[in-house]
């Protein structure tokens, strides 16, 4: 059980998506951590709303993907409106069928508010908590780990420190990392919580006025709307219920009175930025504190998710001691080059030069150029399957692969090598569950050490080589 002392292991700056998937990931290592939060509650908008394919796989790992698939909605297809009359519908995902290997390829929508409750639900059940209402306004690091000043209440010294305190970092600030980047566009837009009625929840309402953009849509899991608008660059925004009616009135059929409610509010310029750094000693930065995405094409919530994801079982083993510390330098080497693509497929969708299609998914994301993929196999064909890539689910000799890699651990999976004639080297004892499965096209037939994360670290065609990997990273038995 994490405790509210002045010591831990990690401490979190936020309890955002990142903050949070991090301390649930941590807390299923078994690492001390203590997620703290500037506010009172947990952030209130639905500002975050899709949930891509490959991060609904990190959420069946984590044991929510049930939760979550109960509550969220299907991205409707737009509708768009001209003087009140409906003009035609338009899909903004292209369609892909799931497969064995990958079983999930659908968007989800759920409003960020409640993907949060769903993820602090879990980290509570795993005996994790938040601190809310503590804001940091210093801190201080040395060789052995990082002091944590707040606002009110005792400071926090802990091993490790993770800035997950969204765009406006503290942690960055404080750090002095610089932060690159562009606006995408120079004009306010708007985002908005509302209750409306006289709208089907079956379409995505667009309404192509004078005025500006509004788009409005259904949120899967309440009874609210999305409001997105657009405004002039430099133009006033009035960011009330009664703001808000005016702008309905203006640029769609609706009345002022059919938005009966307005439950969250935020403005903001489109950006895209990339810190310079995502490590600085022990203090290292995650989701929003490390890459601001323009919010077109989903790719924001769903990478920072995954930052968490890469980083808790690397600082898990570092602070066992199964791994040097030098792991943790493989973060920004991994993350940061995804972050950066991210970036510029975001401002791509934003801006009309490309369609919300594969890329958004992030199921080809991987990690082959990092210094963690090692590959024995030579003369590999262009579309093999590699050290670095995501490990594919499938179903193969009574094993569901994602089954068997669920959890905080390592998986060594054979693949076609038990059977008659069969006189490949004997694996060696690690510590990883140990799982044989037939020979399966989308792996081929060797050797693969998945990671905790479901990528590929080692691959050979027989285990030779094995051995060494094993045990850099604290998985060879005795």
């Amino acid at each position: 059980m994490t405790t509210h002392g002045a010591h831990t292991d990690v401490l979190i700056i936020g309890a955002g998506p990142t903050g949070l998937a991090l301390a649930l990931d941590l807390a299923r290592h078994g690492v001390p951590a203590l997620a703290v939060e500037r506010g009172r509650e947990l952030f209130p908008g639905s500002r975050g709303k899709g949930l891509q394919p490959r991060t609904l796989e990190v959420l069946d790992d984590f044991g929510v993907l049930d939760r979550i698939r109960a509550v969220a909605g299907h991205y409707p297809p737009n509708l768009f409106w001209k003087d009140g009359e409906p003009q035609g519908e338009h899909s903004m995902y292209d369609p892909a069928e799931p497969s064995e290997a990958e079983p999930y390829t659908e968007t989800l929508m759920l409003p960020q508010w409640l993907t949060q409750r769903i993820l602090y639900g879990r980290l509570r059940e795993l005996g994790g908590e938040v601190a809310f209402g503590r804001e940091l306004v210093g801190l201080t690091q040395d060789e052995e780990g990082v002091t944590a000043e707040f606002a009110t209440g005792e400071p926090v010294r802990a091993r490790y420190l993770v800035a997950a305190d969204g765009g406006r970092s503290t942690v960055r600030r404080l750090l002095g990392i610089g932060m690159t980047g562009e606006t995408v566009d120079p004009a306010p837009m708007v985002i908005a919580d509302v209750r409306v009625t006289g709208l089907g929840r079956e379409h995505w309402h667009v309404f192509q006025a004078a005025e500006g953009l509004l788009a409005i849509c259904p949120l899967g899991g309440t009874e609210d709307f999305q409001l997105v608008a657009g405004f002039p660059e430099g133009a006033a925004v009035d960011l009330t219920l009664d703001g808000l009616r005016d702008v309905v009135a203006a640029r769609s059929h609706l009345t002022a009175g059919q938005v009966t409610e307005l439950r969250w509010i935020s403005e903001f310029r489109p950006r895209a930025a990339l810190a310079d750094r995502f490590r600085a000693g022990r203090a290292l930065l995650a989701g929003d504190a490390a890459h601001i995405h323009s919010p077109a094409g989903g790719q924001g919530l769903n990478t920072s998710v995954q930052d968490a994801y890469n980083l808790a079982w690397k600082l898990a083993a570092v602070l066992a001691g199964r791994s040097d510390p030098s792991l943790l330098d493989t973060y920004e080497e991994e993350r940061r080059a995804t972050a950066a693509a991210m970036l510029d497929l975001s401002t791509r969708v934003h801006r009309g030069q490309q369609r919300r299609g594969r890329a958004t998914q992030q199921l080809g994301l991987g990690y082959r150029e990092s210094s963690l993929a090692v590959d024995t196999r030579p003369d590999l064909p262009e579309d093999a399957l590699r050290a670095g890539d995501r490990a594919p689910d499938g179903r193969r000799g009574g094993t569901r692969l994602f089954d068997a890699f669920r959890g905080p651990h390592w998986t060594l999976l054979t693949v076609g090598l038990d059977g008659p004639g069969r006189t490949d080297a004997p694996l060696p004892a690690v510590t990883a569950p140990v799982v044989r499965i037939p020979a399966y096209e989308a792996y081929g037939t060797g050797v693969f050490l998945v990671r905790p994360d479901g990528y590929l670290g080692w691959a050979g065609r027989t285990p030779d080589g094995l051995a060494d990997y094993a045990a850099r990273h604290g998985l060879l038995a005795g």
